[in-house]
């Protein structure tokens, strides 16, 4: 598991935002999935993730630079990889 604390400080000025997050000093196994989670357990961990996001100040900060990225992985900005897929899918509809 990654220590947070010990990845570089943001520096870009896009990137300012992380430092009001929500999930700041929260493990980052709420937000990305061990291999082959499934089912149930999946559904849990992803809720207990939106849950941080619910009341995140930086929530569409977040969300949109996960978009604007592309980020492959993990619950960013309150939505899953499979929801912001569809967000963006259904933008080039």
């Amino acid at each position: 598991m990654t220590n947070v604390r010990q990845l570089i400080s943001p520096h870009h000025p896009s990137w300012e935002w992380q430092t009001n997050a929500a999930c700041r000093g929260t493990d980052t196994s709420t937000f990305y999935h061990p291999e082959n989670e499934r089912g149930p357990s999946r559904v849990r961990r992803e809720q207990a993730a939106k849950r941080v996001c619910s009341g995140c100040p930086v929530v569409a900060n977040c969300l949109r630079w996960a978009l604007e990225t592309r980020e492959p992985y993990g619950v960013w900005g309150g939505l899953s990889v499979d929801e912001r897929e569809q967000m963006l899918a259904s933008r080039t509809a």
